[in-house]
């Protein structure tokens, strides 16, 4: 770990996290240096210990800003400590971190810690484990949680309604669809909990609908790229079929399934109004264009592949093949019915290609320009060696 470190940093903190591989051991240090203005600036490392070979390397790096903020959250984990008194050290010593960044309005872009980039460019780690410290950000975890003591005991209409949804996806996993009714599944449902469901028959009719989407195939865009719901991001079978080797998750609500089996960029964002989707189009552009370039197919999805990933493949399509929003819309509609931006993604994909347009418009002016310039250029270069060979007649 030390020979990783610039030797005038401190290590104020090291903690050991829990893993989901059980061969791996994984740290948060806390690292801390005196930057530009003399004030103390600190980062949090990510670092991956590889059993094997006893080396050490960075899986993440995280600045601490003024707007950076420590939750203890008992259904969101950013960082798992193996026991409860290292939890409470971590605690204290980002708590105190945190506290001097906002003092001293440690902002990105400003002259404060200009020093982490040292760290940013030695993020060394394969990609499983640079997964796994990115899909551990911002979203609920898989492994266990934590007992939670004071809670509301569930009413017995919210435990049907759960046992409900567990039993309706396994039969409809087990049962020809095209081949059953909705009442078919229903009975079925009867049977197995050996219950009348009548007063439920408005949710069970929901949840038919809901995971009928979640089960539909991932619907091939273009030959590299292909749009579909949570289900599809879980479904490594159909993964491997289809042969996706890539996967752009823009949810923040689902973790990724096989971090050390594909290649993940996750766009955490909600479904609403106000998430600015738009900031992130240019970085998924880059992620899919890498797929293409590597010759391996890409999956974009979401919850549903409705709204989010259909706007970031929308998005896509406009840049990469030079094409309107109403183009664009109705190629990805067309192999996709259930394409359905929200309003203000399609304001922001409105936007996106006034964005376009005035980069074309601009690239245009430039080519013309250099169209003159070089005709310009040349005209000068037949002058001058008309000029050098008139002089060497004469000499």
């Amino acid at each position: 770990m030390f020979t990783l470190l610039r030797p005038e940093d401190n290590i104020r903190l090291a903690v050991r996290l829990e893993s989901a591989f059980p061969q791996c051991t994984r740290y948060m240090v806390v690292v801390s240096a005196n930057g530009r203005q003399d004030t103390e600036e600190s980062v949090v490392l990510g670092m991956d210990f590889n059993p094997s070979d006893s080396s050490c390397s960075i899986g993440m790096v995280l600045p601490l800003w003024t707007d950076t903020r420590i939750h203890l959250d008992e259904s969101i984990h950013v960082f798992k400590p193996v026991s409860v008194q290292a939890m409470w050290s971590a605690l204290q010593s980002l708590h105190k971190a945190c506290e001097v960044a906002r003092c001293h309005n440690y902002f990105p872009g400003s002259l404060f810690l200009t020093w982490v980039s040292y760290y940013q460019s030695r993020v060394s780690s394969d990609q499983a484990r640079i997964n796994e410290w990115n899909a551990m950000q911002d979203v609920q975890s898989h492994r266990a949680d934590s007992p939670v003591l004071f809670s509301e005991v569930p009413t017995e209409r919210e435990r049907t309604e759960r046992l409900i949804k567990t039993r309706l996806r396994e039969i409809m996993m087990q049962k020809d669809l095209e081949n059953v009714t909705s009442k078919d599944i229903r009975t079925e449902l009867e049977m197995q909990m050996v219950c009348n469901l009548r007063e439920f028959k408005e949710y069970i009719d929901n949840e038919m609908i809901v995971i009928l989407g979640q089960m539909d195939r991932p619907t091939e865009i273009f030959e590299h790229v292909y749009l579909g719901s949570e289900w599809n991001a879980s479904n490594l079978e159909e993964l491997q079929n289809t042969g996706v080797q890539y996967i752009l998750n823009v949810t923040r609500e689902i973790d990724n399934f096989f971090p050390s089996l594909f290649e993940y960029h996750n766009i955490r964002v909600y479904d609403e109004e106000a998430t600015d989707l738009l900031a992130y189009w240019n970085d998924t552009y880059k992620f899919i264009s890498r797929a293409k370039k590597a010759g391996a197919k890409c999956l974009v999805h979401c919850k549903m592949g409705v709204s989010r990933s259909a706007s970031t493949v929308i998005a896509y399509a406009m840049k990469e093949y030079g094409w309107d929003l109403e183009q664009a819309f109705e190629y990805v509609k067309e192999r996709r019915v259930v394409t359905k931006p929200n309003p203000s993604f399609m304001r922001q994909l409105e936007e996106y290609q006034g964005i376009l347009m005035q980069f074309k418009m601009l690239f245009v002016t430039y080519s013309v320009v250099a169209g003159h310039v070089a005709k310009y250029l040349m005209c000068k270069c037949r002058q001058l060696s008309d000029h050098i060979l008139l002089l060497k007649s004469k000499l």
